[in-house]
């Protein structure tokens, strides 16, 4: 019996020793997971940094890639995000349009680097603007955040000068966004203090923006850009100085850009008017705008930014 007995234990061991087992799996899983509760919550709190990359320099060659490589270098948790490369070359004015309208979609923190620099190797300052929704733009200073200073405001600017944040070697007279606005750009997602870029900048430069201006017989404006490959033309009024002319969807409104002078209905939409006629609608940043439903205005009326506008006032 005795023999028997021990045989019987023997034989029960494994089970017993997988039923332990068992019980000490469970309870460090309900330890563990408030734990990993708390490491998950501390992950989704903290996201990668978003740098938005901004150039004239075009998509034919390495460029792009270059100043890539160098920020990955820097910071490779940092994700980039592509705003265009295509800014007319030497277009401040466009390059400030573009980051003053993708800022709005950005959370705080994004850093935006911007690189449109007709003076590169030139006397004009690289800075880093923080502005008042907490975003940074790492820039030439030559007017490219003059329309986030209007509508965020700056809360204030750096000269990057400390030869930490810049690419390691000689700085290249004609290259500044690889050894400059790449690394500080970097810099910044990696997380470094961005007043240790350099001294204050106490005024940033601005471009000469003119305003539209409201007369008795109408808006003197101008035409500062076209929308991409349509060939819309984009104007300077916005969308509640047009409405103070007193026009009404569907009114024909006379205009004259250039010496071109016409009449185009104001509509919602390019499909309310039949192909190939003319328009005049608010487009999607507020702006009035003018182009022909499934052509280019531009390029049927001869017309090349900037050009003066003239809206008379609805009779």
């Amino acid at each position: 019996m005795l023999s028997c007995t021990k045989a019987q234990l023997c034989a029960n061991r494994p089970a017993s020793v997988l039923k332990c087992w068992a019980v000490a799996l469970v309870v460090l899983v309900l330890v563990a997971a408030p734990r990993l509760g708390r490491a998950g919550e501390t992950a989704r709190a903290q996201p990668a940094p978003i740098i938005v990359f901004m150039t004239d320099y075009g998509t034919f060659d390495d460029a792009v890639a270059v100043c890539k490589g160098v920020m990955l270098s820097i910071a490779p948790d940092a994700r980039i995000v592509d705003l265009t490369h295509h800014v007319a070359p030497y277009s401040i004015a466009d390059g400030a349009r573009f980051l003053s309208r993708a800022a709005l979609y950005f959370p705080a923190g994004t850093i935006f680097v911007g690189v449109v620099d007709p003076g590169v190797g030139t006397q004009r300052r690289a800075v880093i603007a923080k502005s008042k929704r907490d975003q940074y733009f790492v820039v030439p200073d030559n007017g490219l955040v003059t329309l986030i200073e209007d509508r965020d405001g700056i809360e204030g600017a750096r000269e990057i000068t400390n030869p930490a944040w810049r690419w390691p070697g000689p700085v290249s007279a004609t290259f500044h966004g690889r050894d400059i606005f790449a690394p500080a750009g970097a810099h910044l997602a990696r997380g470094d203090d961005w007043t240790g870029a350099g001294p204050p900048v106490p005024h940033l430069v601005r471009l000469a923006l003119k305003p539209a201006v409201i007369a008795a017989d109408g808006i003197n404006g101008r035409v500062v850009a076209l929308d991409g490959p349509f060939g819309n033309l984009i104007t300077n009024v916005t969308a509640e100085e047009f409405l103070k002319l007193s026009y009404r969807l569907g009114d024909p409104v006379r205009i004259k850009v250039g010496a071109l002078a016409m009449t185009a209905p104001y509509v919602s939409t390019f499909g309310d008017v039949p192909i190939g006629q003319p328009l005049l609608f608010i487009d999607s940043s507020g702006l009035m705008s003018l182009a022909i439903n499934q052509d280019s205005f531009a390029k049927v009326h001869g017309v090349t930014p900037p050009a003066e506008l003239f809206v008379a006032r609805r009779k």
